[in-house]
């Protein structure tokens, strides 16, 4: 993927996108990534079956997620360290009250 030269941006089809905060650790970027799929998900799914409540409340989960990558609200190269922390910290926690993280199923184990 491109990146603008101070890396705040990322390229893609000629259209620029803020890039997610590189700050983030994997496994936190990866958690809200699920989150941010399964929220789509959702509004894909809210739409086609025409329950306006279950869209917004899914469009907020995209919000959440998007907001703790750094990729909406205040830009994350604008944050200190302890904002960027507290950033992704309190969204997650929203996304994993609001939509808990599956349970790995244990049979899957071994």
């Amino acid at each position: 993927m491109e990146k603008t030269p101070d890396g705040h941006h990322v390229l893609i089809k000629g259209r620029k996108w803020r890039a997610t905060d590189p700050s983030l650790p994997e496994d936190v970027s990866a958690r809200l990534r699920k989150h941010l799929m399964a929220a789509r998900r959702a509004v894909r799914s809210a739409t086609t079956a025409g329950d306006e409540r279950a869209e917004r409340d899914a469009r907020s989960r995209v919000q959440h997620a998007k907001v703790a990558l750094g990729e909406r609200g205040t830009p994350w190269w604008e944050q200190s360290e302890a904002q960027r922390r507290e950033r992704w910290e309190h969204h997650l926690a929203a996304l994993d009250a609001i939509a808990p993280p599956a349970r790995k199923d244990h049979r899957e184990e071994g």
